[in-house]
């Protein structure tokens, strides 16, 4: 039996799997639908699918690095205890290396990539996962960097954070500017900055700002002649709670974080650029499963 392109798309709309297995399964059962979706169903492929509507948003950030290249990623799951398993954590490094080796430009081109010491796809060992945990997992996001990179992973996989930086290959290599760096990558775990520098904030971003704190100083009564001078001095402070460089070193109040980075160079005969940094917190803007223990004990006893 003969099947077209939307015979594919109605199995796929009915079972949630993917094109290609939604065709090879049309193709083993010659078109028919039912048949078709048994096979699927067989092999597991529909029920990972009947759990990708599940909210995932647990799991963890981790990452790869060797030295020449970084990689983070994370990966969600419906519980923490999930994330808390050592398998899961395995499969979340060997995705970060697959990144790294590879780098892919989308989570659904890293899909198709063949998974770092495996022999599988990232999307066919991530298949296997889900059967086996029972839990819906996904790929959210990852970044990857080249050159001098430090890496930072906070409270087992909660936050993780990259920061990358160009100095001579005999600082890159010394310890002191190691521990500088991997300082400065715990600062942006822990601070949460928007930005790198002040030149980085949007004009928009900082028009709103401008209005709003304007806004702000007029309400409070102040004369509008003195207004402007207000507003550029919490301007001032904008940057220095958003933008790394301006930030004022966590371990040492007396330097901002560009300061610092500065008298390490110095100290170590050369110069040190920060040139960018990324932090994913798990989770970060997902919705959160809610679940209500008396329902669920009441719907096992009914």
């Amino acid at each position: 039996m003969e099947f077209t392109a939307k015979d594919v798309q109605a199995l796929r709309e009915k079972t949630g799997c993917g094109m290609m297995d939604c065709k090879k399964a049309l193709v083993e059962s010659d078109g028919d639908m039912d048949r078709a979706i048994d096979y699927l169903r067989e092999r597991g492929l529909a029920a990972a699918a009947k759990k990708s509507g599940r909210i995932a948003a647990e799991g963890v950030v981790l990452s790869y690095a060797d030295d020449a290249v970084s990689a983070i990623v994370e990966v969600n799951s419906e519980t923490d205890f999930v994330a808390k398993n050592d398998e899961f954590k395995t499969f979340v490094v060997s995705v970060a290396k697959t990144v790294a080796l590879n780098n892919p430009a989308t989570v659904e081109e890293l899909n198709e990539l063949t998974l770092a010491d495996s022999t599988d796809t990232v999307a066919e060992a991530l298949r296997e996962k889900i059967l086996k945990i029972g839990e819906n997992i996904k790929i959210r996001r990852f970044e990857r960097y080249e050159g001098t990179v430090a890496t930072y992973i906070h409270g087992g996989g909660r936050i993780g954070v990259m920061v990358k930086s160009q100095t001579a290959p005999e600082i890159a290599g010394n310890e002191t500017f190691k521990e500088a760096v991997r300082d400065v990558a715990m600062q942006v775990a822990a601070t949460h900055p928007l930005y790198l520098k002040s030149a980085d904030v949007p004009a928009e971003v900082l028009e709103h700002e401008k209005k709003i704190l304007t806004e702000q100083v007029i309400n409070e009564g102040k004369p509008a002649a003195i207004a402007e001078k207000i507003v550029a001095g919490k301007i001032s402070k904008y940057y220095k709670e958003n933008c790394l460089l301006e930030q004022d070193f966590v371990k040492n109040g007396d330097f901002t974080v560009g300061k610092y980075l500065d008298s390490v160079a110095s100290s170590l005969g050369g110069k040190v650029e920060l040139v960018s940094f990324v932090r994913f917190e798990k989770g970060e803007g997902l919705q959160k499963r809610e679940d209500n223990f008396a329902d669920e004990v009441a719907s096992m006893i009914k």
